[in-house]
């Protein structure tokens, strides 16, 4: 049996490839906080969350001072036991993003150490119901972005072979919202998905007309409309509209994603693996949609999430936003327009530990005593 002898912390920032407006906020900088684990037996396991620009140093001091000691000399297989032990020990701050990044950070590299020592890649060990799934690009939508900007990074995605666009909207009337959507569905046509991203910009009247003005461009669905704690106006939405309704980056357990479902407040699911708090209540999210006949489409983090969303019936799409390839020797492979879930044993992510080590700011060890 093989006990966790090493912790090692690194924050890294990772600047965006291309300019990231929505309508509430920029991405600013990519905080990348890796954990890597080492065990009795010298095998090591990674795992990763991120910021979109602060809040990094303090999921790093929480895992240096109080989770990573917890995790010391435990048995490394038992992951689910030390989830929720690491969990109770942050009850004063859980539900919260900053304990949800943390656990993340630690689950994550559990499960890596847990793949890598079976020799088995993510997707089969979690599940492995398929091995690819269908992409969609976020990349070219941004809210700053002409219209005519908008349409060319849509046709060049479509001709690579993805089978969606998602666009941001959120400009302060609703017919310059109208006018975008319209002129990209205008020169794609019908036979290619269109996703819009509201990133929370409005109230549940708001939401209500924006669905209305744009139920005539068969939109693949409508993401973040409401702030992520009204799931009243979230139920209102999706009983006045037909255009599914996505929810889920903000949102950070398990109980929060069944008060969802329950309520018929969303037609798809957008787990976030680093935001729910790792890949073990991911899964439970995922399983607990296909319960509920939901499809999975996970928020950002495509090197991780091609691996879980082939893992479950329900994974629906892969998002297309490259933000690892600094620290990466490996890339996301997309054939044909489906992400394909990476052979290798582990998470399927190859670092670059050089490149780490060079960007790296803040940097913590934690060690077993004896």
């Amino acid at each position: 049996m093989a006990r966790i002898e090493h912790a090692e912390i690194f924050l890294v920032p990772l600047m965006p490839k291309v300019k990231r407006i929505d309508a509430i906020q920029s991405f600013v900088c990519q905080e990348t906080i890796l954990v890597r684990l080492t065990d009795t037996d010298g095998a090591t396991g990674t795992g990763y969350a991120y910021t979109i620009g602060t809040g990094g140093s303090s999921v790093v001091a929480l895992l240096n001072d109080h989770l990573l000691p917890c995790v010391i000399g435990r048995d490394a297989d038992m992951i689910e036991a030390i989830w929720h032990d690491l969990l109770f020990h942050t009850h004063a701050t859980s539900v919260g993003a900053i304990t949800s990044l943390a656990l993340a950070a630690v689950d994550t590299s559990l499960w890596d150490l847990r793949a890598r020592r079976q020799s088995l890649p993510l997707y089969k060990l979690a599940g492995g119901a398929k091995s690819r799934v269908p992409a969609y690009t976020t990349e070219g939508g941004w809210l700053h972005l002409s219209e005519g900007a908008l349409i060319e990074d849509a046709l060049r995605a479509r001709e690579e072979g993805f089978f969606g666009v998602k666009m941001k909207i959120g400009k302060p009337h609703v017919s310059e919202d109208v006018a975008r959507v319209g002129a990209l569905r205008g020169a794609l046509g019908n036979a290619f998905e269109v996703m819009v991203d509201c990133n929370q910009a409005f109230t549940a009247g708001d939401a209500i007309r924006r669905a209305h003005a744009l139920k005539d461009f068969d939109l693949a669905w409508i993401e973040e409309p409401l702030s992520a704690d009204d799931l009243s106006g979230h139920a209102r939405l999706v009983a006045m509209t037909s255009i599914p309704v996505a929810v889920g980056e903000s949102l950070y357990s398990a109980g929060q994603f069944k008060d969802y479902m329950q309520a018929d407040a969303c037609s798809i699911v957008q787990v976030d693996c680093a935001r729910i708090g790792g890949i073990t209540p991911w899964l439970k999210v995922a399983h607990m949609a296909d319960a509920y006949n939901i499809p999975v489409a996970p928020h950002f983090l495509m090197e991780l999430h091609v691996s879980l969303a082939c893992a479950v019936p329900n994974g629906r799409w892969v998002e297309y936003i490259p933000q690892l390839d600094e620290i990466t020797q490996s890339r996301l492979v997309i054939a044909d327009g489906y992400a394909i879930a990476p052979e290798t044993a582990g998470l399927g992510i190859e670092w670059d530990w050089a490149a780490i080590k060079a960007k790296t700011i803040l940097t913590q060890s934690v060690r077993n005593a004896a």
